[in-house]
């Protein structure tokens, strides 16, 4: 939740190949809004890890094949993007910021009478209901009380096997970032091949 860090990074979102094709022609971005959605809504990227996007695709195409629009042939883009004013999980007050917001939207859905949502984890689904209700409603509280609004949000997830026994290391770790202001995307690129290589 703070700009300490340096603005631009390098972002790589893993998609179908007519997608990348239209984005690297001038398209704009399409946000997702999944309600499980690890970091809330917006346009999600793999923080300097193009590789993990290409493979992000390729699994999007295994498990939803036969779905509409689904993944033909998986690709990745690159994008210089402005992180702006963000809700940075990998800081202090970021996940401070997180938790408080998650009490206040547990205390008000006790009061509607609504169930708290739940975060799916099993079999590598990673369905992030709860985390994503966290977040967007901080980004409604903020709205509401005319607080500056995040540009985006930043995460580190432990995601896939332990590399080695005992490790704490796992096969899938990645730094994700959702733009949740188009605005912070300042380019496009394509990704060269060489960087792409598993070794």
């Amino acid at each position: 939740m703070h700009q300490l860090s340096t603005a631009f990074v390098l972002g790589y979102h893993g998609c179908d190949r007519s997608v990348a094709d239209a984005l690297l022609e001038g398209e704009a971005f399409k946000p997702s809004k999944n309600q499980h959605d690890w970091l809330g809504h917006g346009i999600y990227f793999w923080e300097a890890n193009p590789r993990r996007g290409l493979e992000f695709a390729e699994e999007l195409r295994t498990r939803y094949r036969s779905r509409p629009g689904a993944i033909e042939t998986p690709a990745v883009v690159g994008a210089v993007i402005d992180l702006g004013f963000c809700l940075d999980l990998t800081s202090s007050s970021g996940i401070s910021a997180v938790r408080a917001t998650y009490d206040d939207l547990r205390l008000y859905l006790e009061k509607t009478g609504a169930d708290l949502p739940v975060n799916h984890l099993g079999n590598d689904l990673l369905l992030r209901d709860l985390d994503c209700a966290v977040i967007n409603h901080l980004h409604k509280v903020r709205k509401e009380s005319n607080l500056q609004r995040f540009d985006s949000v930043r995460g580190v997830f432990l995601e896939g096997s332990r590399i080695y026994a005992d490790s704490g290391f796992f096969e899938k770790t990645h730094i994700q970032i959702c733009v949740c202001d188009p605005a912070c995307i300042k380019g496009v690129f394509r990704v060269p091949p060489e960087h792409l290589d598993p070794t």
